[in-house]
């Protein structure tokens, strides 16, 4: 059976955005690295959660994190990562229209899944091997697997700050019981790596 996880960064109110996301404001009306600066200011400090962003044989994400509603519909458009993503992976992107996939650099393929989040789990078993399966987000797309009981493993990056409006995690989320099994961290950001306990 592939793990399912998830990594996300958050504010201490569980924001992992601001509000009014746009292509000009990818993470809304927040400093655009105001969650992720830990990542860039010192990378060496965090290198194994960087390394865990990207361990997977295939990724889950919602159609915002794809693209801005202004953008996303777009056959031109290809992601906010260029001709290389990051992912090295297949990425299954929940979306309301079906599309022809779109093969890019360094083995990521991006899938267009438009039957919901049971199919997109399931296609991105069939493709990751042994390996794990990341829910990468957006908080939207978290919610609803977290809602179905099917993360099993949960890693939030929590920086110090508050946000107060926007995309947040757990909205919506039924009771969860979650068990801590590795903390870390800087004065930059808390790493708490949570095991789902299902019911």
């Amino acid at each position: 059976m592939n793990k399912v996880t998830c990594s996300i960064a958050m504010s201490l109110d569980a924001f992992v955005a601001g509000p009014n996301q746009s292509f000009e404001k990818p993470f809304g009306d927040i400093p655009e690295n105001l969650l992720h600066h830990w990542m860039f200011d010192e990378p060496e400090k965090h290198q194994a959660e960087l390394d865990a962003l990207q361990d997977a044989g295939a990724f889950i994400m919602g159609s915002n994190m794809f693209g801005p509603k202004e953008k996303r519909g777009s056959t031109d458009w290809k992601g906010w990562w260029g001709e290389n993503p990051p992912y090295h992976a297949p990425v299954f992107v929940l979306s309301q229209n079906r599309r022809d996939p779109i093969a890019m650099e360094g083995s990521t393929t991006f899938f267009f899944i438009a039957d919901g989040i049971e199919a997109a789990l399931s296609r991105a078993k069939e493709v990751a091997g042994e390996r794990p399966i990341a829910i990468a987000g957006g908080a939207n797309t978290i919610n609803q697997y977290l809602s179905a009981g099917l993360i099993d493993e949960l890693w939030l990056h929590i920086v110090p700050v508050t946000i107060g409006s926007g995309a947040r995690l757990f909205e919506g989320v039924p009771d969860l019981e979650l068990e801590p099994v590795e903390i870390s961290g800087t004065q930059l950001v808390t790493h708490i790596r949570y095991r789902v306990v299902k019911k």
